[in-house]
């Protein structure tokens, strides 16, 4: 303490402070003694997908073409479904007994694996599959745009349309034929 620039006690809060930030205890067992069963659990399925990968992309990382991702998607298509399945199941876990201000979050570690396998899922091997609810919302969306269309169109249909009947005077009808009337007497 008597050093001015105190660098151990700056770099032991600049370690605290990593580690609360990133969450890193939640990836321990309650007495920090080693990687809780989940944590584990996790790490083995995500190793397991990243293999299935480089198994299956093999000698074709030179040739990028889509045909050969095809193959990643059949084959590892369990593999990251189960890490995916475990990952929202982990989320939901720390998510329990929390209000959504005070969420508490899964470690850095596992959040980091998680997406470098979603973006290697998604972007690199163009697994993703399309959403199958875009069709129903398009749909639902295009008739409700087209309401307001119908709308008029059934009501100009079927409505009675008034023709406009012009009611003529009984009275002389213009002071101009007047004009004439007195021209030609005169």
């Amino acid at each position: 303490m008597s050093d001015r620039v105190q660098v151990v006690v700056i770099l032991s809060q600049f370690f605290n402070s990593t580690w609360e930030k990133a969450n890193c205890a939640s990836c321990m067992k309650n007495n920090s003694e080693g990687l809780s069963n989940s944590t584990v659990e996790f790490l083995d399925l995500f190793n397991a997908t990243l293999s299935c990968f480089e198994h299956n992309f093999q000698g074709q990382a030179t040739h990028l073409v889509p045909s050969n991702r095809t193959e990643v998607c059949r084959n590892c298509n369990v593999t990251y479904k189960n890490l995916n399945a475990l990952y929202n199941n982990m989320q939901k876990m720390t998510g329990l007994g929390s209000h959504s201000e005070h969420r508490t979050q899964l470690c850095i570690d596992v959040e980091d694996a998680m997406n470098i396998t979603r973006r290697l899922w998604s972007r690199t091997f163009n697994c993703s599959v399309p959403c199958s609810d875009t069709v129903p919302v398009i749909a639902i969306s295009s008739f409700i745009l087209f309401l307001p269309v119908i709308f008029y169109l059934s009501s100009f249909l079927h409505s009675k349309q008034k023709k406009r009947i012009l009611i003529l005077p009984k009275r002389i009808q213009s002071s101009a034929s007047l004009v004439n009337i007195q021209e030609k007497y005169s």
